[in-house]
């Protein structure tokens, strides 16, 4: 026989003045994911009312804030970082000021003449007779604090990983754009004649999220391409992918890139491949 509990009375929870538990909530050690907030009468409580306002100013305001490029070249000169990384090349987009880049993406997406003029006034004393391997391009995207907290570290990881890599990689001087956008990597990597880019770029901020960099790798870069070239590493920030795996997880990518002259959906990552293996050595089915 089912036994059953008095009609009205509630599920078995704790009150703490007057909020009543979750039991999702220690699930919260593990996520930056609102669950498991509690109750309050009909509402959560004031607690979490007050957090979730404060991460939606923190989203706006890394919107609107403007990079602290003099900071940022400040910190890329003094890091422990390649020569190619120290001295970076600062452009601009079309986007004049963030209102328009906020109002106009497309803007956002092409160099303006000052910055294509300088581009190539930088390279006059610098030609060569072969292409770069790849070029990186620092973008503020919807998301300043994102660069200003985390190009640095994701730099010194990843200069680490070419220079313990057993291939060799010629690096294109680093730039720096304002107002920019993710597509506004492909105008500069092609010219500066190289066969791959990376663009360091601030994402667009969410509310348990407002410094996430994302990384996105494109082999050939020349104006008019789609996101369908480009493979992205997202969510890179202390408190989601450590930039010492995020480098890892780039480099692999980008030797495969360059040894199969491609990139974007017909390039897979791989790097969680050997994880799969050992999850299936007595498995009937193969993974392909």
């Amino acid at each position: 026989m089912v036994s059953k509990k008095p009609l009205g009375q509630a599920p078995s929870a704790k009150d703490h003045g007057g909020v009543v538990d979750n039991p999702w909530r220690p699930l919260r050690a593990f996520t930056d994911a609102r669950i498991g907030l509690g109750r309050a009468g009909v509402s959560i409580p004031t607690a979490e009312l007050l957090a979730f306002q404060l991460a939606h100013a923190q989203a706006q305001d890394a919107v609107h804030l403007p990079l602290d490029v003099p900071t940022l070249c400040h910190q890329l000169a003094e890091g422990t970082l390649s020569e190619p990384f120290r001295r970076p090349l600062v452009l601009h987009s079309q986007a004049a000021d963030r209102m328009t880049y906020l109002q106009r993406p497309d803007l956002g997406r092409r160099l303006d003449d000052d910055s294509r003029q300088h581009l190539q006034e930088s390279l006059l004393g610098n030609q060569v007779d072969c292409p770069y391997d790849l070029a990186v391009v620092i973008v503020d995207g919807l998301s300043s604090r994102a660069i200003q907290d985390n190009a640095l570290p994701f730099l010194q990881a990843f200069s680490q990983a070419l220079t313990s890599d057993s291939q060799h990689w010629r690096l294109a001087p680093l730039t720096v754009v304002e107002q920019g956008r993710v597509a506004i990597g492909d105008e500069v990597g092609e010219r500066l004649n190289a066969n791959a880019v990376l663009v360091m770029v601030g994402e667009r901020p969410g509310l348990s999220s407002p410094d996430s960099l994302g990384l996105y790798l494109t082999w050939g870069p020349r104006e008019g391409l789609t996101d369908a070239h480009r493979n992205c590493i997202s969510n890179v920030r202390p408190a989601g992918l450590k930039p010492t795996e995020a480098s890892l997880r780039l480099l692999y990518l980008l030797t495969e890139s360059r040894q199969r002259k491609l990139s974007g959906v017909q390039l897979k990552d791989r790097t969680e491949d050997k994880t799969l293996a050992h999850s299936q050595v007595s498995s009937p089915f193969r993974l392909t």
